[in-house]
């Protein structure tokens, strides 16, 4: 790859596909080679089998294999990440080793807590106090009106003794969310270490009623909390809580969100959050790119970034090992030469579980034609996929904000959400379309509320653009 001294924006492409840019590999990466041994080895000694790296996988897939000369033109790129699997041999099942987790729970004891969702939270915690290895450290923050330390950040030796003492929670009257977040901040800041994924789970069924109680100020609270390494998320229980508010701020704090709508499900939905903290493979992933000439942002799958800004960086989602994300970006280029040229460019930069800092370079590159074969070709399906999921977020988002204001009746809500459960399951998306499908039915019997919250874990699902 050489660029002309003319312009820092144009690339020749030698021996390149410019229609998959495979990140960090080299011009032979298409072809098949036969596996040898390495210079000076002796071909006749058995070998250890290495593990596989820590590294992601980046792939960069633009829509077509050629745009648009000299006018307007329009098209998407797929930027996407994959994470390693488990290591261990071909064929051979094992857990792997995984990063040791510096973990805060954070559980609402407000007076409507009393009773069975105080005593299935409590069931949770104990859960996650079994689940805890010698590497470990948990903390735990109760809040209501006032905030306390239930454990100060300890390794957990002596489990029955944390469970006795998480069994003597009771329930107190309103709900300081702010502080509580606070608190647990401050708890999981002592042992914020490099290779240590530091985690905050909150758990909460109602709206905020003491302390710094406005949208805004949450949201930004938990942005603050990001930016010290904390992921945090947000755990919604029964009818009653701000779904649009712990959404928001688990976006904003790179965490998940769950609606759990029976007190008994409290525990499993632990489960599944501790399972995936368990086995995250990369964390703090930020993806930094600069536009070239001739190029404008229109948008990119789950962020806001302004329309005019030339230069951007994307907070993205910690991933588990296996697991792919799908970040598509759409891209204007009102009048562009003939030729190949960088499109954007930048790095992506993040930790790996082994806590090294790694960064992989980034490059869109784009051919420019006169040809309208070429340029009018059908846009490549993965590309086309990827995009359809990422516009379905926005049609989830537009149900709810239609069911909140009235603005649309149940049978337009239930039509639109059938078109959406169809498309994501000819995605393979069958847990976001599984989450559509019990939307559907809470709309069905009356049950608005509980199909708000629940679109809102499959909105936020989809702006991660994992799977």
């Amino acid at each position: 790859m050489s660029q002309f001294p003319d312009d820092p924006n144009k690339t020749v492409l030698t021996g390149f596909d410019p229609n998959k840019t495979v990140i960090g590999a080299g011009p032979a990466d298409n072809r098949t080679v036969a596996m040898g041994a390495a210079p000076g080895a002796d071909p006749n000694r058995t070998t250890a089998w290495a593990p596989p790296s820590q590294e992601l996988s980046v792939t960069v897939t633009p829509s077509r294999i050629a745009t648009m000369s000299n006018g307007p033109a329009r098209e998407q790129f797929l930027v996407e990440l994959s994470a390693p699997s488990d290591p261990g041999l071909p064929g051979v099942a094992s857990a792997g080793p995984r990063t040791p987790l510096n973990l805060c729970l954070v559980i609402d004891r407000s007076g409507s807590m009393e009773g069975p969702p105080l005593e299935y939270a409590k069931q949770a915690c104990g859960f996650v106090v079994d689940l805890m290895g010698p590497d470990d450290i948990l903390s735990i923050v109760v809040f209501d009106e006032t905030v306390e330390v239930l454990m100060a950040p300890q390794r957990v030796t002596n489990r029955q003794a944390v469970k006795d003492g998480i069994s003597q929670l009771t329930p107190g009257y309103t709900t300081n969310l702010y502080d509580g977040i606070h608190l647990a901040a401050h708890q999981l800041a002592q042992h914020a270490e490099s290779g240590r994924a530091t985690r905050m789970v909150v758990l909460s069924d109602g709206d905020p009623t003491a302390g710094i109680k406005d949208f805004a100020s949450l949201v930004a609270h938990a942005g603050d909390v990001k930016t010290r390494g904390i992921t945090c998320t947000f755990l919604g229980f029964g009818p009653d809580y701000n779904e649009e508010l712990l959404a928001a701020m688990a976006k904003k704090a790179g965490g998940n969100y769950y609606y759990i709508p029976q007190p008994q499900l409290i525990p499993e939905i632990f489960r599944t959050e501790l399972q995936k903290l368990m086995s995250v493979s990369a964390m703090h992933l930020r993806l930094s790119l600069r536009l070239s000439r001739w190029v404008n942002l229109r948008g990119v799958t789950g962020h806001s970034v302004p329309p005019d800004s030339r230069e951007f960086t994307l907070d993205l989602a910690d991933l588990e090992r296996g697991a792919v994300m799908q970040i598509v970006m759409d891209f204007d280029f009102p009048n562009h030469p003939l030729g190949h040229y960088r499109v954007a460019g930048g790095a992506l930069n993040y930790t790996d579980a082994s806590g090294l800092e790694r960064s992989q370079n980034l490059d869109l590159v784009m051919e420019f034609t006169a040809d309208a074969a070429r340029y009018s070709a059908p846009v490549d399906p993965r590309v086309s996929a990827a995009a359809q999921v990422s516009a379905a977020s926005r049609t989830v988002e537009k149900t709810i904000m239609g069911l909140k204001t009235q603005q649309i009746t149940a049978a337009a809500a239930l039509s639109d959400l059938q078109k959406t459960q169809a498309l994501l399951m000819s995605q393979g998306r069958t847990s976001e379309a599984q989450e559509v499908t019990i939307a559907m039915q809470a709309i069905q019997r009356g049950d608005t509320g509980g199909a708000e919250k629940t679109l809102m874990g499959t909105m936020v699902n989809l702006d991660q653009g994992k799977k």
